[in-house]
């Protein structure tokens, strides 16, 4: 009797797992625009949850999806305090259209409001040849024009049409 339940048992597993390989086969299928988006629908599958994509969160708080690199593998936002953490696969810099550059560590806290990113760590822009801490990312307006860049004792006003689109992080060796 022990055999057969033994076999049974084996069956039963085997079948499932072969189940979840076929699974993340098609979620390796799946992956419709880069092999970033499928790994970050896999990682948080595997965590066994649903987000919504960084972009769309950023937009929903009223700021340009585009202020964060496109590879940023994932997320954890606290809806309580508005705490933010975004996971990045390395250290990366990010070219923007206005010319302005942006430097990020694999992990980038921050609070999230309406608006405005507050207590920044992890980001730093180049300003006057100098990379800088960002401490604040703030709009002028709730759907204004102006990005403002703080960083400590100079304010980076910058337009929102550079943050429009979003970029690849191009892999830095430092932060």
């Amino acid at each position: 009797m022990e055999s057969v339940l033994a076999k049974a048992g084996s069956y039963l597993f085997t079948k499932r797992a072969n189940k979840e390989f076929e699974s993340f086969g098609d979620d390796v299928n799946a992956m419709s625009s880069s092999v970033e988006e499928g790994a970050k629908r896999l990682y948080n599958r595997l965590l066994g949850k649903t987000q919504t994509p960084l972009p769309d969160l950023l937009q929903r708080f009223e700021l340009p999806k585009g202020i964060f690199p496109k590879n940023a593998l994932n997320y954890e936002f606290n809806e309580a305090n508005g705490k933010l953490v975004v996971l990045l696969p390395f250290i990366c810099e990010v070219g923007y259209r206005d010319s302005s550059i942006v430097r990020f560590a694999q992990r980038v806290t921050a609070v999230l409001e309406k608006g405005k990113l507050t207590n920044i760590e992890g980001m730093k822009t180049k300003a006057y040849m100098m990379w800088m801490k960002v401490t604040s990312v703030v709009m002028d307006t709730p759907g204004g024009k102006k990005v403002t860049y703080i960083t400590g004792s100079v304010n980076n006003k910058r337009p929102i049409e550079a943050y429009v689109v979003m970029r690849d992080g191009i892999e830095a060796d430092v932060f």
